[in-house]
Protein backbone atom coordinates (compact mmCIF):
# COMPACT_ATOMS: atom_id res chain seq x y z
CA UNK A 1 0.00 0.00 0.00
CA UNK A 2 1.08 3.19 -0.47
CA UNK A 3 1.56 6.13 2.24
CA UNK A 4 -1.71 7.93 0.78
CA UNK A 5 -3.90 4.76 1.50
CA UNK A 6 -2.23 3.95 4.60
CA UNK A 7 -2.84 7.63 6.09
CA UNK A 8 -6.06 7.61 4.87
CA UNK A 9 -7.78 4.73 5.88
CA UNK A 10 -5.75 5.55 9.40
CA UNK A 11 -7.31 8.84 9.41
CA UNK A 12 -10.85 7.25 9.09
CA UNK A 13 -10.17 4.93 11.63
CA UNK A 14 -9.69 7.32 14.34
CA UNK A 15 -11.81 6.96 17.68
CA UNK A 16 -10.95 7.65 21.39
CA UNK A 17 -12.73 4.87 23.44
CA UNK A 18 -11.53 6.41 26.63
CA UNK A 19 -13.11 8.41 29.39
CA UNK A 20 -12.23 11.94 29.12
CA UNK A 21 -12.58 14.43 31.74
CA UNK A 22 -16.19 16.14 32.40
CA UNK A 23 -16.45 19.02 29.53
CA UNK A 24 -13.75 17.81 26.85
CA UNK A 25 -15.04 17.05 23.60
CA UNK A 26 -13.16 15.11 21.06
CA UNK A 27 -12.19 16.82 17.29
CA UNK A 28 -11.97 14.50 14.57
CA UNK A 29 -12.05 15.96 11.68
CA UNK A 30 -12.41 13.11 9.54
CA UNK A 31 -16.13 12.30 10.47
CA UNK A 32 -17.13 15.72 8.49
CA UNK A 33 -17.32 14.43 4.42
CA UNK A 34 -15.82 17.60 3.40
CA UNK A 35 -12.64 17.80 5.32
CA UNK A 36 -12.24 13.80 4.92
CA UNK A 37 -12.24 14.66 0.93
CA UNK A 38 -10.07 17.38 1.23
CA UNK A 39 -7.70 15.39 2.98
CA UNK A 40 -7.88 12.87 0.70
CA UNK A 41 -6.52 15.07 -2.13
CA UNK A 42 -3.96 16.27 -0.23
CA UNK A 43 -2.31 12.44 0.62
CA UNK A 44 -3.29 11.39 -3.08
CA UNK A 45 -1.27 14.57 -4.07
CA UNK A 46 2.28 14.37 -2.02
CA UNK A 47 2.43 10.83 -0.30
CA UNK A 48 1.49 8.40 -3.28
CA UNK A 49 4.39 6.48 -3.05
CA UNK A 50 5.80 4.07 -0.41
CA UNK A 51 9.15 5.81 0.31
CA UNK A 52 10.52 6.06 3.17
CA UNK A 53 9.84 9.39 5.33
CA UNK A 54 10.92 10.97 9.16
CA UNK A 55 8.31 11.80 11.44
CA UNK A 56 7.56 15.32 12.74
CA UNK A 57 4.98 15.57 15.96
CA UNK A 58 2.92 18.30 16.88
CA UNK A 59 0.55 18.09 20.21
CA UNK A 60 -2.93 17.36 18.82
CA UNK A 61 -5.02 19.35 15.91
CA UNK A 62 -6.68 23.03 16.40
CA UNK A 63 -9.91 24.00 14.97
CA UNK A 64 -8.41 26.06 12.69
CA UNK A 65 -5.78 24.27 11.19
CA UNK A 66 -5.88 20.28 10.69
CA UNK A 67 -9.47 20.82 12.49
CA UNK A 68 -11.07 22.38 9.10
CA UNK A 69 -8.70 20.69 6.53
CA UNK A 70 -7.80 17.52 8.26
CA UNK A 71 -3.49 18.30 7.10
CA UNK A 72 -1.53 19.12 9.70
CA UNK A 73 -0.65 22.69 9.94
CA UNK A 74 -2.63 23.80 6.63
CA UNK A 75 -5.32 25.88 6.72
CA UNK A 76 -7.70 26.47 4.41
CA UNK A 77 -6.03 29.44 2.65
CA UNK A 78 -2.81 27.50 2.13
CA UNK A 79 -4.57 24.35 1.06
CA UNK A 80 -5.79 26.03 -1.80
CA UNK A 81 -2.96 28.49 -2.32
CA UNK A 82 0.04 26.49 -2.07
CA UNK A 83 -1.41 22.72 -2.45
CA UNK A 84 -4.08 23.73 -5.16
CA UNK A 85 -6.78 22.28 -3.23
CA UNK A 86 -9.86 24.58 -3.69
CA UNK A 87 -12.16 24.57 -1.14
CA UNK A 88 -15.11 26.42 0.59
CA UNK A 89 -13.85 26.71 4.11
CA UNK A 90 -13.46 29.65 5.40
CA UNK A 91 -10.13 31.37 4.22
CA UNK A 92 -8.88 32.18 7.94
CA UNK A 93 -4.74 32.07 8.33
CA UNK A 94 -3.71 29.69 11.66
CA UNK A 95 -0.49 31.19 12.89
CA UNK A 96 1.12 27.89 13.24
CA UNK A 97 0.15 27.06 9.79
CA UNK A 98 1.77 30.44 8.90
CA UNK A 99 5.19 29.30 10.11
CA UNK A 100 5.04 25.54 9.17
CA UNK A 101 5.09 26.60 5.49
CA UNK A 102 7.68 29.18 5.82
CA UNK A 103 9.75 25.80 6.89
CA UNK A 104 8.08 23.92 3.71
CA UNK A 105 9.68 26.84 1.14
CA UNK A 106 12.58 27.49 2.59
CA UNK A 107 13.34 23.59 2.77
CA UNK A 108 12.57 23.50 -1.12
CA UNK A 109 8.64 23.37 -1.46
CA UNK A 110 5.77 20.97 -0.62
CA UNK A 111 6.71 18.17 -3.07
CA UNK A 112 9.90 18.22 -1.90
CA UNK A 113 9.20 18.70 2.10
CA UNK A 114 6.46 15.96 1.28
CA UNK A 115 8.79 13.50 -0.29
CA UNK A 116 10.85 13.80 2.71
CA UNK A 117 8.73 14.22 6.41
CA UNK A 118 5.54 13.52 7.13
CA UNK A 119 3.41 15.36 9.78
CA UNK A 120 1.45 13.79 12.66
CA UNK A 121 0.52 14.92 16.29
CA UNK A 122 1.02 13.07 19.59
CA UNK A 123 -2.99 12.93 19.82
CA UNK A 124 -4.06 12.84 15.84
CA UNK A 125 -7.43 13.99 17.38
CA UNK A 126 -8.04 17.31 18.96
CA UNK A 127 -9.90 18.39 21.64
CA UNK A 128 -12.12 21.30 22.94
CA UNK A 129 -13.52 22.71 25.97
CA UNK A 130 -16.12 25.11 25.85
CA UNK A 131 -15.97 25.12 22.19
CA UNK A 132 -12.17 26.41 22.30
CA UNK A 133 -8.96 24.24 21.54
CA UNK A 134 -7.59 22.51 24.49
CA UNK A 135 -4.13 20.71 24.51
CA UNK A 136 -4.09 17.26 25.65
CA UNK A 137 -1.59 18.10 28.29
CA UNK A 138 -3.78 21.02 29.63
CA UNK A 139 -5.35 18.72 31.65
CA UNK A 140 -3.34 15.59 33.46
CA UNK A 141 -6.51 13.61 33.46
CA UNK A 142 -6.97 13.93 29.95
CA UNK A 143 -3.49 13.33 29.24
CA UNK A 144 -3.53 9.92 31.21
CA UNK A 145 -6.52 8.88 29.16
CA UNK A 146 -5.50 9.29 25.73
CA UNK A 147 -1.64 7.70 26.36
CA UNK A 148 -3.40 4.53 25.33
CA UNK A 149 -4.59 5.97 22.00
CA UNK A 150 -1.46 7.75 21.86
CA UNK A 151 0.70 4.61 22.15
CA UNK A 152 -1.71 2.72 19.53
CA UNK A 153 -1.66 5.35 17.13
CA UNK A 154 1.84 5.82 17.06
CA UNK A 155 2.81 2.19 16.28
CA UNK A 156 0.08 2.61 13.48
CA UNK A 157 1.98 5.22 11.46
CA UNK A 158 5.04 3.60 12.34
CA UNK A 159 3.71 0.57 9.87
CA UNK A 160 3.43 3.49 7.21
CA UNK A 161 7.44 3.11 6.57
CA UNK A 162 8.59 5.81 8.92
CA UNK A 163 12.02 6.14 9.69
CA UNK A 164 12.90 5.30 13.24
CA UNK A 165 16.40 6.89 13.52
CA UNK A 166 15.32 10.59 14.79
CA UNK A 167 11.73 11.73 15.28
CA UNK A 168 11.01 15.49 15.50
CA UNK A 169 9.29 17.09 17.85
CA UNK A 170 7.30 20.45 17.90
CA UNK A 171 7.78 21.92 21.32
CA UNK A 172 10.03 22.32 23.77
CA UNK A 173 8.27 22.02 26.96
CA UNK A 174 5.32 19.67 27.94
CA UNK A 175 4.87 18.01 24.05
CA UNK A 176 8.31 16.78 24.33
CA UNK A 177 8.53 15.57 27.98
CA UNK A 178 5.21 13.53 27.38
CA UNK A 179 6.83 12.01 23.77
CA UNK A 180 9.73 11.25 25.63
CA UNK A 181 8.00 9.34 28.51
CA UNK A 182 6.69 7.17 25.65
CA UNK A 183 9.85 6.36 23.71
CA UNK A 184 11.25 5.56 27.17
CA UNK A 185 8.84 3.20 27.67
CA UNK A 186 8.21 1.80 24.01
CA UNK A 187 11.51 2.50 22.13
CA UNK A 188 10.02 4.12 19.28
CA UNK A 189 12.88 5.98 18.10
CA UNK A 190 16.48 6.19 18.70
CA UNK A 191 16.80 10.04 18.96
CA UNK A 192 14.24 12.78 19.57
CA UNK A 193 14.89 16.09 19.12
CA UNK A 194 12.45 18.89 20.08
CA UNK A 195 11.75 22.57 18.19
CA UNK A 196 9.86 25.35 20.48
CA UNK A 197 6.68 25.50 19.10
CA UNK A 198 5.37 27.55 15.49
CA UNK A 199 2.70 29.10 17.55
CA UNK A 200 4.86 30.19 20.96
CA UNK A 201 7.37 31.64 17.73
CA UNK A 202 4.65 33.56 16.21
CA UNK A 203 2.99 34.88 19.77
CA UNK A 204 6.18 35.75 20.85
CA UNK A 205 8.97 35.69 19.68
CA UNK A 206 8.52 37.07 16.16
CA UNK A 207 11.20 39.34 15.94
CA UNK A 208 13.69 36.29 16.07
CA UNK A 209 11.62 34.93 13.13
CA UNK A 210 14.28 34.56 11.06
CA UNK A 211 16.95 32.79 13.73
CA UNK A 212 13.99 29.71 14.12
CA UNK A 213 14.18 29.53 10.44
CA UNK A 214 17.52 29.15 10.19
CA UNK A 215 16.89 26.37 13.50
CA UNK A 216 14.44 24.69 12.06
CA UNK A 217 16.42 24.09 8.75
CA UNK A 218 19.67 22.97 9.90
CA UNK A 219 17.99 20.51 11.97
CA UNK A 220 15.96 19.14 9.23
CA UNK A 221 18.23 19.12 6.53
Amino acid sequence: MTWAEQIIAFNQSLRIAAKLPKGVEVLNPFTDQVTLELSKQFYLRYYNDSNPRTLILGINPGRFGAGLTGVPFTDPIKLEARCGIANALPKKAELSADFIWMIIDAYGGPEKFFSQYYISSISPLGFTLDGKNLNYYDDKRLEQAITPFAVNTLRQQLAFGLKTDVCYCLGEGKNIQYLSKLNEAHHFFKTLISFPHPRFIMQYRRKKLDEFLVLYIRQLR
